[in-house]
């Protein structure tokens, strides 16, 4: 299976490329920098070097992805002066759309779309912008051709699969996952054919969410 990471240079990103390599999956790695991620190197990944905000080099990276690729978006750009939550995921979702490679896992996080309700008014003021722009990228894509999931996880921890993680939907969950545990949750998602056109949430209730 080929599996194209993007904002695979550091993060939730960084976690996907470590989960899919372990998996001896042919991963591709993209990022506008992906020399910060130097486990690229290390595991002789192909990466491609992509600003997600410019139309044409996310059309360029997708036309070089083998056909048939999945493909999961980790990107995210908090408090950047040009986010690419949501005009990256558009160029992406329509780059793709015109590809072969039309399985697309969009990472986002809780408090996105109609979740945004649950969100406190202390994180509405914090890093509510950013949730806004993630709730773009996600009406964005629903409203393509593409075999897309939606994943939104609680507050991101470092660490390894915990094999604890719990998805939900339709419901209020609260709470953190590591990295890792979502890298894997990730997994289960594209290998479901029940989970395309769905949104999913994410948390490790053996987490403590501070």
């Amino acid at each position: 299976m080929n599996i194209a990471i993007w904002g695979a240079s550091s993060g939730l990103g960084a976690a996907m490329v470590d989960y899919y390599h372990a998996q001896g999956m042919n991963v591709i790695a993209i990022a506008r920098n992906p020399n910060k991620n130097t486990k690229l190197a290390e595991y002789n990944i192909t990466s491609i070097c992509c600003d997600a905000t410019d139309k044409e080099q996310v059309e360029a990276a997708v036309s070089a992805l083998p056909n048939n690729t999945f493909n999961i978006s980790t990107m995210g750009s908090f408090r950047s002066d040009t986010p690419v939550d949501y005009i990256g995921h558009r160029y992406l979702t329509n780059a793709l759309e015109q590809s072969t490679s039309q399985r697309l896992l969009l990472i986002t996080s809780l408090g996105c779309g109609d979740t945004w309700k649950y969100l406190s008014e202390r994180a509405k003021a914090g890093f509510g912008s950013a949730v806004r722009e993630k709730t773009l990228a996600e009406a964005w894509l629903q409203s393509s051709s593409l075999n897309y999931t939606i994943l939104r996880p609680g507050g991101l921890k470092d660490g390894e699969p915990t094999h604890q993680g719990e998805l939900s939907q339709h419901t209020e969950v609260h709470g953190a996952i590591t990295r890792g545990e979502v890298a894997r949750l990730s997994h289960e998602l594209l290998l479901s054919s029940d989970a395309k056109g769905q949104i999913f949430q994410c948390v490790d209730p053996n987490i403590a969410p501070y």
